[in-house]
């Protein structure tokens, strides 16, 4: 039998496969279409500090090989989550939770961190695309300086795995995953979606009514696993891989190029079962491959 098992920031997965942020709800949307157990893990939807009704709507617009979507982290806040909806989830399903958090100050992202660690979440993600209200509203993840003072200030008050989220809208990932490594961060996961923009043509609008979106599905695929491949050879800590993932082949791509963990994320969207193909596919390219471990394959790429 193919070992699927993973260890990832000193937690143990029952396999690689994991959910992006943003795509999954809280568990329950998707239970009626695979079981949670099916997953290594799942990551919650993003939290913010405060409830927040996120952006008007139209909020998601089809893109030839993905979506973009400004849902402006529609969410019941850190509190709720951490009082109702974790414990729940530790009662119902046997997996791993990972939390993601969002924050407009460091101030804010500690005191995030800090309520998250006192629940039963595996890992807490922290989604460093949020603007830095104290830095003329640049975001967190666009300067190294100000991402190793962020992950400092919240690993102090972090008792859980901290994986920093990075930005893919940057000059250099591998600066910025340093920077991350360098303030403390135990993982990082990338990435995450490319600004993107569409247009009406007949009103000459933007069809977004937040004018912009994140741009995510296979359109963006070849842009991370080139960003994963740098950043596993430029840092020691583990990543969780996504981007474009519609089947078990590009799970095994991201592996290959140092992904530890891989999350499904739009292409759930098309396909809420998908779990069960890219489970199948990977046994059936580690058999054909007399691959026993699926741990051997992570950060096999050579070059030509």
């Amino acid at each position: 039998m193919a070992r699927l098992e993973v260890e990832y920031c000193g937690v143990k997965f029952r396999n690689p496969i994991v959910t992006a942020s943003g795509t999954f709800g809280f568990g329950y949307e998707y239970d009626e279409y695979a079981p949670l157990t099916e997953y290594g893990g799942f990551t919650a939807k993003g939290l913010t500090r405060t409830p927040r009704p996120g952006n008007k709507p139209p909020r998601i617009a089809e893109t030839p090989n993905g979506i973009l979507n400004s849902v402006g982290l529609q969410n019941p806040g850190v509190d709720v989550f951490a009082q109702y909806l974790m414990p729940e989830l530790a009662k119902k399903f046997d997996t791993n939770v990972i939390a993601n958090m969002s924050g407009n100050t460091i101030d804010e992202y500690a005191e995030m961190a800090e309520i998250l660690s006192g629940t039963d979440v595996a890992l807490i993600e922290m989604n460093i695309s949020c603007p830095n209200v104290k830095h003329g509203g640049m975001a967190f993840g666009t300067n190294a300086a100000v991402v190793e003072e962020l992950t400092a200030a919240v690993k102090k008050r972090c008792s859980k795995p901290l994986v920093v989220k990075l930005s893919p809208n940057v000059t250099s990932v591998s600066e910025i995953a340093r920077a991350a490594e360098a303030g403390g961060a135990d993982g990082l996961s990338l990435i995450n979606t490319l600004l993107g923009m569409r247009i009406d043509i007949n009103t000459r609008r933007p069809i977004l009514a937040n004018n912009t979106g994140g741009l995510s599905g296979p359109a963006v695929k070849p842009v991370a696993v080139r960003m994963v491949h740098e950043v596993y050879n430029a840092v020691k800590i583990p990543i969780i891989g996504m981007g474009g993932v519609m089947n078990g082949s590009d799970v095994i791509e991201f592996m290959i190029a140092g992904a530890r963990l891989v999350a499904l994320g739009t292409g759930l969207f098309i396909k809420p079962d998908m779990i069960f193909d890219v489970k199948r596919e990977i046994t059936e390219y580690m058999e054909r491959f007399g691959i026993d471990d699926i741990n051997d394959i992570v950060g096999t790429l050579e070059l030509n």
